[in-house]
């Protein structure tokens, strides 16, 4: 399918993936992104693409960002899941007081976030803001953030939670008060570089925290821009799908590629195989089938569909999982017809494989949690 080409951030996302799939084996054999391939994400936009206009940024719709993540990811998944996963933490940044984004856009839009989504350390509260010490695994981007967003659980604040659980916070440390633990040895997504952060008794002032309940409903400080009006539950796995739509184009343009010159042990063109032919077919329908799902639940967000308010609760994460079952079975039959040369490790197509399905188990793309929880809405909606 063709990807709109409507902003700077599309048209740029092109040569970041021509420029990361020239790193890519780079990028496995370090555990992390090159330099450069680093600087090309941020200069492409992506980090100050849902920075508030206020602070210079773009405050950029979904859509735009989803498309420009399905190019990168047809260079290399890392790069795309980087790109993808630092704009959405400068999302999570406009939801700060505004002391707080004066600080970390303080020398411009494109400081690069990294952020921990699930709690974890402890958050004392002190004069003037918090103490904040531990660990937060998987942390994709941290060796190249400016400031990382540690989420941590804070029982003594109210919470609203239903299931009595405590209330959490966001607090963003700048990178000269955390430190790296080398911890990522992935079978897949390798070049992510989502090593564990670690801060150790560190004093993080009022300005700079936020209640993780501000993002789930949707309440920025300061802006009125669409992006920053969307509740969590709307976006949730929108960043971690859209870099696999992606891979597995390029896995299937890397298996077209080869493809055309193999032949089989009785000489004949692999490429003229009737059941060559519908294996490609089936993985390109797989793939767009999952395009569209993922451009849905983006449109959603935007603003430009408006499902009933009980039904988007639920259907963009339910689509997301579904998304990503197509993609993965995409990508491993692709990988099944490669043939045993498809297996090399410098073959563009296993690592894609390797990306996509190991990107498949974060717990936000499971089928059996989102589609419990669409069919629950659902049933109950028709009592």
């Amino acid at each position: 399918m063709a990807y709109e080409n409507t902003s700077t951030i599309v048209t740029r996302a092109a040569e970041v993936a021509e420029l990361a799939a020239r790193h890519a084996e780079e990028a496995e054999a370090a555990r992390r992104l090159s330099a450069q391939v680093v600087h090309a994400v941020r200069d492409a936009g992506f980090a100050r693409h849902f920075v508030p206009r206020a602070h210079g940024g773009t405050a950029g719709g979904f859509t735009e960002l989803t498309s420009a993540v399905f190019l990168v990811g047809e260079g290399c998944t890392s790069a795309a899941w980087a790109a993808s996963l630092s704009a959405y933490a400068g999302r999570y940044a406009a939801f700060l007081p505004e002391g707080g984004q004066e600080e970390i856009w303080a020398d411009g839009p494109d400081a690069l976030l990294a952020a921990a989504l699930m709690p974890s350390g402890t958050a004392e509260r002190v004069p003037g803001g918090w103490r904040l010490s531990g660990e937060w695994k998987y942390i994709s981007g941290v060796h190249f953030a400016d400031w990382a967003l540690a989420c941590a659980a804070v029982p003594d604040e109210p919470s609203a939670d239903p299931d009595g659980r405590p209330a959490v916070r966001y607090f963003a440390v700048p990178a000269a008060d955390f430190t790296i633990k080398d911890s990522w040895y992935s079978v897949g997504m390798r070049g992510t570089g989502s090593d564990t952060l670690v801060l150790a008794d560190v004093l993080v002032p009022e300005h700079r925290t936020l209640a993780r309940s501000a993002v789930h409903a949707g309440r920025a400080t300061g802006s009125d821009a669409r992006c920053h009006l969307v509740p969590m539950h709307a976006v949730n796995s929108l960043p971690f799908a859209a870099p696999l739509v992606g891979a597995v184009r390029g896995a299937t343009r890397s298996w077209v590629e080869r493809t055309g010159s193999r032949v089989d042990r009785r000489g004949r063109a692999v490429a003229e195989l009737p059941a060559t032919q519908v294996s490609l077919a089936r993985s390109a329908a797989e793939a767009d089938a999952a395009e569209l799902l993922v451009r849905r639940t983006a449109a959603v967000a935007d603003g430009t569909e408006t499902p009933s308010e009980g039904e988007a609760a639920v259907r963009g994460a339910r689509d997301l999982a579904l998304a990503v079952e197509l993609l993965v079975s995409a990508v491993d039959r692709v990988f099944r017809t490669s043939g045993t040369s498809g297996q090399s490790s410098t073959d563009p197509v296993q690592r894609f494989w390797r990306d996509v399905n190991s990107a498949a188990s974060h717990v936000a793309l499971s089928f059996e949690t989102t589609g419990a929880a669409y069919g629950a809405w659902a049933l109950s909606a028709r009592r």
